[in-house]
C-alpha cells in the first residue's frame, strides 16, 4: 500500500500563499525553510503551514487537487484555510 498524499497551503512572511503536495507536509515545510524546497520559499522568506488537506490516496489525486487549488483566487484559498470551504 502506498503512502497517503496531502495538498498543503503555506503562507510566506510576505503574505503570499504557496500550494504544494507531499506525503509529509511538516517535513516538506522544513525543506522549504531550510533552502531545499521551492524557489518560491527562497524568494518570499519563511513559510508557515496554513492548511493541510484530508488524506488523498495517491500522488495523482493529490496533483489534481493541487492544480485545482492553484487555479483558485487568493480569496477562495483563504476561505479554504479558514474552514469556510472544503
Amino acid at each position: 500500500m502506498s503512502k497517503p498524499w496531502f495538498v498543503y497551503i503555506a503562507a510566506s512572511v510576505t503574505g503570499k500563499l504557496y500550494v504544494g503536495i507531499s506525503t509529509d507536509p511538516d517535513r516538506r515545510l522544513i525543506d522549504h525553510n531550510s533552502g531545499h524546497g521551492s524557489r518560491f520559499a527562497m524568494q518570499n522568506g519563511q513559510l508557515k503551514l496554513a492548511y493541510v488537506s484530508p488524506m488523498l490516496k495517491n500522488q495523482s489525486e493529490a496533483r489534481k487537487r493541487e492544480i485545482q487549488l492553484k487555479g483558485w483566487t487568493r480569496t477562495k484559498k483563504l476561505k479554504l484555510i479558514s474552514g469556510e470551504l472544503e
